[in-house]
């Protein structure tokens, strides 16, 4: 039911983008801090286009979406009063896998689109198998009654895969109950994604 299999790939791509996709990946960084690649070590000289492209991808990868749902956040975000950069954050960050990730209820984010798509996750009560679904406030997410013995939610009701960070505050969550509301907007400050959203916004505003 879930892929183990690709972590290899995932770890490749993490040093490529110099962020940890996945526990295996954070290992990898501690013995390994440069990027694949023979000329790894060497210093790159970057242009501005490379920067911004680098930092767009590493969004990307964090959220693990395609480029389409990336350029309909960042047209989103856009319309929002304020800082489109952190509009931009926070809109991804209300996506279902997005906020399953968090709660704790999955260890990474391609588990977490797994558990969405397999549906075995619901939102007040309804099957939802979206993964871009959009969260909004006050709503309550948890995991089907005919799912809840599978191994994985068995593991998150024990807390093994909350292990790494705290819950951010945005969220309200009960582990054992495999359930959390989404009790606010997310601030951009808050969410635990490694970015200069400013970037991003000038690559796609270019």
């Amino acid at each position: 039911m879930f892929h183990v299999n690709q972590s290899r790939p995932k770890v490749k791509k993490s040093r490529a983008l110099g962020i940890a996709l996945t526990p295996k990946a954070v290992k990898y960084f501690e013995k390994r801090p440069y990027p694949p690649g023979q000329h790894g070590r060497g210093r790159k000289q970057t242009s501005d286009y490379k920067v911004r492209l680098l930092e767009k991808q590493r969004l990307r990868a964090q959220y693990d979406i395609s480029e389409r749902q990336m350029v309909r956040a960042y047209d989103r975000a856009r319309k929002v009063e304020g800082k489109t950069g952190e509009a931009l954050i926070i809109e991804l960050e209300r996506r279902l896998d997005a906020l399953v990730l968090r709660s704790g209820l999955a260890r990474t984010i391609y588990q977490a689109r797994q558990m969405v798509v397999h549906g075995h996750i619901a939102v007040n009560d309804r099957k939802v198998d979206k993964p871009s679904f959009r969260v909004r406030p006050d709503d309550v997410v948890t995991v089907r009654e005919r799912s809840r013995e599978k191994h994985p939610f068995l593991v998150a009701r024990e807390g093994g895969y909350a292990l790494d960070g705290e819950t951010p505050r945005y969220l309200q969550v009960n582990l054992q109950a495999l359930a959390f509301r989404l009790d606010r907007d997310p601030q951009r400050k808050e969410i635990p994604v490694v970015c200069d959203e400013q970037l991003v916004v000038e690559f796609y505003a270019r």
